[in-house]
């Protein structure tokens, strides 16, 4: 397995609020990738990206690989509940914070398999057998709208509520993460993006650039892209490998 992550500041923010982070555990037989795109105040969100970041590392390294689904599930859980409570906890004790939170999107990928925390609009994508399909489901408001068939997808990119999402990591004292299981070996391909990505650049855009692009000249195309077509918000990506 091979993981590849980049981030940029995009063309018109002040400051970068997304964190990407990742490595490896068991001699390379685990890799781990974190993403999150902060929100909140001045640099609210870059303090809330950056403390769910610095949880995530401080505790992956206790996963056990050879640990039941359910115990892994419960691992992954525990790992958002911590940084939630860190970040709420934060943001109570500093009025200058007050409202930060972050998305999350926590990948641990290990014996052929790979498992997901899923928390805010940020979103995963897995290519298998040459498609694209989003793993996740967007906490957001236009992505209710979606559910209700009220506006299509495509409406949503352009929504001008496109960024109202309904959960975030350290806004309440609890969060209910979603988590998702599924199998990752041979040709797949994982890729996180926050919505700096997303919002700019369709799932088929994005196996389009895979087909042409790969390991970090994937993620320099992938960012450009975005920016290209206006790049008007932090953009992270972390690209991960099955079998490479």
């Amino acid at each position: 397995m091979k993981l590849y992550t980049q981030t940029d500041i995009g063309l018109v923010r002040s400051s970068n609020q997304d964190t990407v982070d990742g490595g490896t555990l068991y001699d390379g037989a685990l890799v781990w990738t974190v993403l999150c795109d902060g929100m909140g105040g001045a640099n609210g969100g870059s303090v809330a990206s950056d403390i769910a970041r610095n949880v995530v590392k401080e505790n992956i390294g206790l996963f056990d690989m050879h640990s039941s689904e359910y115990q892994s599930e419960d691992f992954l859980l525990d790992i958002v509940a911590k940084a939630n409570s860190n970040i709420y906890h934060t943001q109570r004790k500093d009025p200058d914070l007050k409202g930060m939170g972050t998305t999350l999107e926590l990948i641990v990928a290990v014996q052929g398999r790979a498992m997901v925390a899923h928390v805010g609009d940020s979103r995963i994508y897995l290519v298998h057998n040459g498609e694209i399909n989003q793993i996740t489901v967007d906490h957001s408001l236009v992505q209710e709208m979606v559910n209700r068939g009220e506006i299509t997808p495509e409406q949503a990119m352009v929504h001008p509520r496109k960024n109202y999402i309904t959960r975030a990591v350290g806004v309440i004292p609890y969060i209910d993460a979603d988590y998702i299981r599924l199998p990752f070996a041979g040709d797949d391909i994982l890729i996180a993006c926050s919505d700096g990505l997303s919002n700019y650049i369709s799932m088929e855009s994005i196996l389009n650039h895979i087909r042409l692009y790969e390991d970090e000249a994937l993620t320099n195309a992938l960012i450009e892209s975005a920016k290209s077509r206006g790049g008007g918000d932090n953009i992270s990506v972390a690209v991960l490998y099955a079998n490479k």
